[in-house]
């Protein structure tokens, strides 16, 4: 793969409603996952890896959180010593949509066009920034010259009870695709799209200006433009994908994936295959680990570990305080847990402060609860409970003022 032939696009404006109120103030792929990364460093990282050394990361909501991680790109280009030296773009929708909104993931690439146009490559890579996942994408772009098709879309097959969650590819033997069904009630296969696709730069721009001439479309990847070209009998194939992915787009999900990252389902940050993160930590704030810390927890060198856990992880500038314990949870970046805390089944945002004696769900339940960034929970507090679907209809269409009134409460999901 040459530095030229590839550019990728990465869709990052993502506002994540079903991940409040860990999203009231953040953009979803800065989300923080593991001990010290955020789901943006998962493409990017894999773009470094895979030798693709150019890319526009597409903005939109609270754009200026995906902006101050990214910075120059430095902590990504500046990884690999390579010739070429690339860059990482910040394209945001302010800067290309006469109302600073783009109405769909194919408008968003097609007010971005002209960025395209100026590195003029042969094939573009399209991405989504909130996805957890690590792929080599060269064999993909392989396959992709040598079907000839137009565009090739990475699939993965899924438990058939979650295909209905996903837009679902009917297929050949040879994976050239028949059929594409987004969301089906009743699917027929259980081949999910994985939301990355790979096109021909000259039918890429020809399919996004007939589309974004289309009143009736709304401008989307998988709901228009790839029922279009299938309709138009343009050759479609699937690469299929066997390794981890995870869309991490609900609470539920996001927790479930750090569990798998603490049984060794998920591995991060392998030699052949390194994870690079935006935030590197300040030296020498190495955590203490006392005998109480079993092995099965994840715990970054740079926090305070004063208490125990189990079956959790423990992010970069956490504080864990003696005498508690977190129990299968997540503790976001520079989160305190006072003393004698009891954590059970619960993600813990960035920066929130858990006072002493505080008690954060129940052993046994099935809730995860949600405590929001920068939130300050008392001994004596009690959480409020609502359900995710009910949280996503009082979100539905509202603006930031109306988001903030979920600061300062306990969710459980």
């Amino acid at each position: 793969m040459t530095q030229m032939n590839c550019l990728a696009m990465l869709l990052a404006g993502g506002e994540g409603k079903r991940l409040a109120p860990l999203t009231a103030e953040l953009a979803k792929p800065v989300v923080p996952f593991g001990e010290r990364y955020r789901m943006i460093d998962f493409p990017l990282s894999n773009c470094m890896n895979s030798g693709i050394r150019r890319i526009g990361v597409l903005t939109q909501y609270c754009a200026d959180t995906v902006h101050r991680h990214i910075g120059d790109g430095g902590a990504w280009l500046n990884a690999i010593q390579t010739k070429h030296l690339g860059e990482i773009a910040s394209l945001p929708a302010s800067d290309s949509s006469p109302d600073g909104l783009y109405s769909g993931t194919a408008d968003a690439i097609y007010r971005n066009l002209s960025y395209i146009e100026q590195h003029n490559p042969e094939h573009v890579l399209i991405l989504s920034g909130d996805h957890i996942y690590q792929m080599d994408y060269r064999p993909m772009l392989e396959a992709h010259i040598e079907s000839g098709a137009a565009a090739t879309i990475a699939v993965k097959r899924v438990p058939w009870h979650e295909a209905s969650r996903f837009g679902i590819l009917n297929t050949n033997e040879d994976y050239s695709v028949v059929e594409f069904e987004e969301k089906p009630s009743r699917p027929r296969s259980n081949l999910a799209s994985m939301g990355i696709y790979m096109f021909r730069t000259d039918k890429l721009k020809e399919v996004l200006a007939r589309d974004a001439c289309n009143p009736a479309s709304s401008h989307d990847f998988g709901k228009d433009i790839i029922p279009m070209l299938l309709q138009e009998g343009a050759s479609l194939t699937a690469y299929p994908y066997e390794g981890y992915w995870r869309d991490v787009g609900t609470v539920e999900s996001l927790w479930e994936a750090h569990m798998e990252l603490i049984d060794g389902t998920l591995q991060l940050s392998e030699p052949q295959w390194p994870l690079y993160a935006g935030y590197v930590p300040a030296s020498g704030s190495q955590y203490r680990k006392n005998n109480s810390i079993p092995d099965d927890c994840i715990i970054d060198s740079h926090c305070r570990m004063d208490g125990s856990a189990q079956r959790s992880v423990i992010s970069t500038g956490a504080e864990v305080g003696k005498g508690s314990l977190v129990f299968e949870s997540v503790i976001m970046p520079g989160a305190r847990i006072g003393r004698n805390v009891r954590i059970h089944k619960a993600i813990i945002g960035e920066n929130a402060v858990i006072e002493d004696g505080a008690v954060i769900g129940a052993p046994q339940s099935e809730q995860i609860t949600v405590i929001g960034p920068g939130e300050r929970v008392t001994a004596g507090r009690k959480s409020v409970s609502a359900s995710r679907e009910a949280i996503t209809t009082l979100l539905a269409g509202a603006g930031r003022r109306e988001r903030k009134l979920y600061k300062g409460k306990v969710l459980s999901y």
